[in-house]
Order: structure tokens, then C-alpha cells, then sequence
């Protein structure tokens, strides 16, 4: 035996359980604010609309691959754009007919189509309820004010057409209701904003920082940790569940040690990839904001498998847990629940992602926030 001492043994990488498909690549709707068509990445101009057939049928054969590699028992598919009913619920409910079909015995597919709503009708909703599709709908709030940002191409309010597509879903296919996503808007009250979502009868919510960085920063940071705050108070307080808040639940989980999977939080591994309507193999779409490209991996479902999309640095960065954060996170006390932050949040030019979030502040007062509340309730934070 030589006297080299071998080099350490590289931790293998947690396998992709959530295949974001870009089944349309363009939307109805032109909002104020979106990040992926109004931000600094343009790659989506060069890509077809549609995700063509032989796309979507070779990302079914990868995704049923990486399922058997990995004896996945489990995976979420996420039917996503865009907008992805611009490419036919039809064609959704093939496609995902065509992943469960193809995964392994034992292998369960969890579907989901994220939308803005204002395409769903009745025989939609029913087409993709009858093949076991959820549907998260994206939406500022619970009223035409608070989704004023929201408008077509033509400048035109979209929540008249949102607003019939969500209470569709709440009043007659309950069981289908995957719930609300929100981009917090710290202009907004954040009591009002909450209880007009809850109107729309959500069994859950999903409330997102706006994706800025240290190079674009997002307008009024430091105001967005009082806004989570106010709505925490609100939502335990009210003696009963009056609709999931994963944000909040996630915050709980992790200050009592239990184990929670969130981009926003946590050191658990990252485990979604992307898969674009020309079957480019992406890393998820909120790094685009932080500069043009930032999403790619040189990797497509006709040539390579997910299995090399693993070995890219940038998905090995967002699965290296503590030893992958700046070090000022690293010797932070908060480290374990806060997790960093998301990742693209710590984007700034010239040092890339070796960052703590833009929002380290606010992020900071929520959690000791919650904890303090826990505190008073007997937990142990």
C-alpha cells in the first residue's frame, strides 16, 4: 500500500424529487413585477412556446429513469411556465398520465399545475382533477386592489378572470386545491392582504420574498420582516387553522429541531430541477434574476441524464448544507432555521452566491419572532 493518503470521499448527491416541467414558455399575463420576463435573463426569448411532444415524452422517460435509479417511493411534478394551461389542459393531463405510466411500481407521482387561474373553467378544472393534478394558483391577494400589478398585455385587470378561476376551484373541486402563492408586498397591510386571501378559502399559503439580491436589491428591505411578523400573529392567534401557511409551519418545525424543506429555509438539500420547453435541463428559475444564464447547466433530456445535472457545481453548492454559506452564516446562531436564505437572494456581482440573503435583516427578526411566540407557548425554540 502506497503512503498517499486518499482524498476525501465527495458525500453523494440527494437525487431531484420535484421535476419543474415548462410545459408553456410565454403567459397571458404581463405583471409589473415578474422577475422572469421583465428581469435581466432573457433566454426564454430563444426557446419555443410550447414544450414540443418529443420534449415532454423524453422528460417522462428521464424522470421515470432517475425515479428507478434512485427507487424513489415518491416525487412532485410540477406543471409549471409561464403559463402552463396556455399549453392545453389536455396535454397536462397526457403528460402526467404518461410519468405515472413510466415510474416504477410503487413510485408515486404528486402533480401539480401552478397557474394565475384566469384560463380554468369548469371542464378544465374537471379534466385535471379526473387525472389526480392539484392546482396552486398565483394570485397578490384576495381583492381587484391588492392584485393591481397583475394585468394582461393589454394593461387590462386580470382578477376579475383570476378571481372566477379560484373560487371554480374552492367551491366545486375543494379536493383539487393544491392552495395560494403570494409575493409579500410590504406596501400592502399585511392583516388585510391574509384575510382577503382566506376568502378564497386556500387549504394552504405560500408566502415568497420578492426575488432581489445585493445587486438589485428589492424596493423597502428591512420592512418585509414585520410584514411576515404581523401575519404570523394573525394566523396563530386565531385559535384554530384557518388555512396552512408553509412559511410559518416550516419556521416552527425547524426551531423545534423537526426536519422541514423549503427553499427560504433550512440546511436541507436542494432537490428541484427544471426542465425547459426546449429540454434544456435548468436549475430553478429564481436565480434568473440574478443575471442573464444564471439558471443553465449545459445539460438537456436528450442527451444527458439528471443524473449529471447532480454533479453541476451550482446544484452541489445548494447541496453542501452549512459548508456551502458564507462564513459570517456559518457563525450565525440563527444558522439552522434560517438556512442562509434562499439562494438567489444572495447573489451579488463579481462574489456570486457566497453571500448571506439581501434579506439577512428581515429574516432575522421573523425568526426570533416566531421563537419568541413559541417561547411564550411553552415550546422549546
Amino acid at each position: 500500500m502506497s503512503g498517499t493518503t486518499a482524498a476525501p470521499t465527495r458525500a453523494r448527491p440527494r437525487p431531484f424529487r420535484q421535476f419543474i416541467v415548462k410545459a408553456h414558455g410565454r403567459c397571458n399575463l404581463a405583471c409589473r413585477y415578474c422577475y422572469l420576463y421583465e428581469g435581466p435573463d432573457h433566454t426564454w426569448r430563444t426557446r419555443p412556446a410550447t414544450a414540443p411532444a418529443e420534449v415532454l415524452d423524453r422528460t417522462a422517460d428521464r424522470i421515470a429513469r432517475h425515479a428507478r435509479d434512485h427507487a424513489l417511493t415518491a416525487l412532485s411534478l410540477v406543471l409549471h411556465g409561464g403559463e402552463p394551461l396556455l399549453a392545453g389542459a389536455d396535454t397536462l393531463a397526457r403528460f402526467t398520465d404518461t410519468v405515472r405510466a413510466r415510474v416504477p411500481e410503487g413510485c408515486a407521482v404528486h402533480a401539480t399545475v401552478q397557474t394565475n387561474a384566469t384560463l380554468l373553467t369548469h371542464d378544465r378544472v374537471a379534466l385535471l382533477a379526473r387525472h389526480g393534478i392539484r392546482i396552486g394558483i398565483s394570485l397578490d391577494g384576495g381583492s381587484a386592489a391588492l392584485n393591481h400589478r397583475r394585468v394582461d398585455h393589454a394593461g387590462r385587470p386580470s382578477w376579475p378572470a383570476a378571481a372566477r378561476g379560484a373560487r371554480l376551484v374552492a367551491d366545486h373541486f375543494p379536493e383539487a386545491y393544491a392552495g395560494v402563492l403570494t409575493v409579500v408586498d410590504p406596501t400592502t397591510g399585511p392583516v388585510d392582504t391574509y384575510e382577503s386571501l382566506l376568502t378564497l378559502r386556500p387549504p394552504a399559503l405560500d408566502l415568497l420574498l420578492p426575488h432581489g439580491n445585493w445587486s438589485a436589491p428589492p424596493p423597502r428591505c428591512g420592512q418585509y420582516g414585520d410584514w411576515l411578523c404581523r401575519v404570523f400573529d394573525r394566523w396563530w392567534s386565531a385559535g384554530r387553522r384557518e388555512t396552512r401557511v408553509r412559511l410559518f409551519e416550516e419556521c416552527l418545525a425547524l426551531l423545534l429541531g423537526l426536519p422541514a424543506a423549503t427553499e427560504s429555509l433550512g440546511l436541507a438539500p436542494f432537490d428541484a430541477v427544471v426542465i425547459e420547453t426546449d429540454g434544456s435541463i435548468e436549475q430553478v428559475d429564481s436565480l434568473k434574476s440574478a443575471y442573464d444564464g444564471a439558471a443553465e447547466t449545459g445539460l438537456d433530456v436528450f442527451r444527458h441524464d439528471f443524473d449529471r445535472a447532480l454533479t453541476h457545481p451550482g446544484v452541489a453548492a445548494r447541496q453542501a448544507g452549512l459548508a456551502g454559506l458564507a462564513g459570517r452564516c456559518r457563525a450565525c446562531p440563527l444558522v439552522a432555521v434560517c438556512g442562509g436564505g434562499h439562494y438567489a437572494h444572495r447573489y451579488r456581482a463579481g462574489h456570486g452566491f457566497d453571500n448571506p440573503s439581501v434579506y439577512c435583516a428581515d429574516l432575522q427578526r421573523f425568526i426570533r419572532h416566531v421563537a419568541a411566540r413559541l417561547a411564550e407557548a411553552g415550546g422549546t425554540p
